[in-house]
């Protein structure tokens, strides 16, 4: 699979471009960059989370461990889309109505 030469990528962008449309492909490319900022920022959020979990596991004694109410988690919505920031356990309102 790694080895296409140089016309054959050409044939391959070629389909792309007669399947999708032009007008698309832009949309396309915005949105894939959207998705890939917001995984790389969970990614960071977990890696983040899980860290100052095993600190605070480390420095808590056992018997210390009381039950605390835990805030409901926000997803945080990429810039300029303030339609799907919303808490996890709520359903998203502006698809209902």
């Amino acid at each position: 699979m790694g080895n296409f030469r140089g016309w054959e990528i050409l044939v391959i962008v070629g389909l792309i471009i007669l399947l999708f449309g032009a007008k698309k492909l832009p949309d396309m490319a915005r949105s894939l960059g959207k998705s890939a900022r917001i995984l790389k920022s969970e990614a960071k959020a977990m890696k983040k989370d899980g860290e100052s979990d095993d600190d605070a596991a480390a420095t808590a004694a056992p018997a210390d461990q009381s039950a605390q109410p835990v805030a409901p988690r926000t997803i945080q919505a990429a810039p300029g889309d303030v339609s799907s920031s919303r808490p996890v356990g709520e359903p998203n309102r502006t698809a209902q109505g």
